[in-house]
């Protein structure tokens, strides 16, 4: 690891817990992000709000920043492009459908604990191999094909869902407009437990394709001549991007670009060493989120914004700016 990776990893270290105590104090009820390691350790005064509101809350908008910025880094690998973020090529949208479905038709019949992060999961893997085959028998190539491919799919993937919102009861169709709206309210140390697992698999299957990803940068071929199995590491990309994406929407809906903006600006920031890109863009992308969410809660109290809509307001530009900086490769 050379100095400029060592020097950017000490800043997330840094700025990681300094963003953790100004979230977890800042509110409707403010608590000096200072005093909040003497709040807990002697339990004073707003140690239940911490405990039991926003370190939960805190700790998934980790989980999902984190997840998402992963997913980000590795299907850009995969598909060897920077608009490859899982928003943007559909896995997002899927991942939603699923949820949606599993809402409306299975909910009321089976209780299972991780049914709908196993629908939601589900529903990304369909549009990642989708994606895969439309590459394969389609004569477009690199951005062109997955601009498209993803209009088409979020297109569709959101028609869906409006048929859904329309016949849904009340009940239903607030869950809907939760999902379709991105939250990390209302969470609580026990909703998260039971999507932990689903975050660890996925990250321990992701975070150490850090040479495989390298490979694959260079192409199938010269990957499968530097001794790597390319059709076993792109499973391990798919399942474990699609893991995560559908533990992150199971839990806080549909939150857009996280893995668009983030891996983009570590690649421009260190440059495209996933060995370190991974692991620097799970901080950076909890802490994100994790701004994101602080604005969101803050900007209108005591209303809150719902943190989807803050996140699509800075991807939308960052993603037209990629688009411009990319226009003399799209066909």
């Amino acid at each position: 690891m050379n100095s400029k990776y060592k020097t950017s990893l000490l800043i997330l270290l840094i700025v990681l817990p300094l963003v953790i105590l100004v979230c977890a104090g800042s509110g409707a009820y403010f608590l000096k992000p200072w005093l909040i390691p003497k709040i807990l350790w002697e339990k004073l005064d707003g140690y239940e709000i911490l405990l039991y509101i926003r370190f939960p809350r805190v700790a998934l908008a980790l989980l999902v920043g984190s997840s998402l910025a992963i997913s980000g880094v590795a299907m850009q690998g995969l598909f060897r492009n920077p608009l490859a973020s899982p928003d943007i090529i559909g896995v997002s949208s899927g991942a939603s459908l699923g949820a949606a479905l599993w809402i409306v038709l299975f909910s009321h019949f089976v209780n299972i604990n991780y049914g709908l992060s196993i629908a939601a999961f589900l529903g990304g893997v369909v549009v990642v191999l989708l994606i895969t085959k439309l590459g394969k028998i389609s004569n477009l190539s690199g951005i062109s094909a997955l601009v498209l491919a993803g209009l088409a799919i979020n297109a569709i993937a959101g028609s869906i869902l409006g048929l859904i919102t329309n016949y849904s009861n009340e009940e239903e169709l607030r869950s809907l407009v939760f999902w379709s709206m991105g939250g990390l309210g209302g969470i609580n140390w026990k909703t998260i437990a039971t999507t932990l697992p689903l975050f660890i698999i996925g990250f321990l299957i992701l975070l150490p394709l850090g040479n495989s990803l390298n490979a694959l940068s260079l192409g199938e071929s010269e990957a499968f001549h530097l001794g790597y199995n390319v059709k076993t590491c792109q499973r391990k990309i798919i399942l474990g991007s699609t893991l995560l994406v559908g533990a992150s929407v199971s839990l806080a809906g549909g939150i857009g670009f996280i893995g668009l903006i983030i891996p983009h600006l570590l690649r421009t920031w260190i440059g495209a060493d996933h060995r370190w890109l991974l692991f620097s863009s799970s901080i950076a992308g909890g802490i994100l989120l994790l701004m994101a969410d602080l604005l969101s809660r803050t900007i209108a109290i005591p209303a809150e914004i719902p943190v989807g809509i803050l996140t699509s307001l800075m991807g939308g530009p960052f993603f037209l700016w990629i688009l411009i900086k990319q226009k003399s490769r799209l066909i």
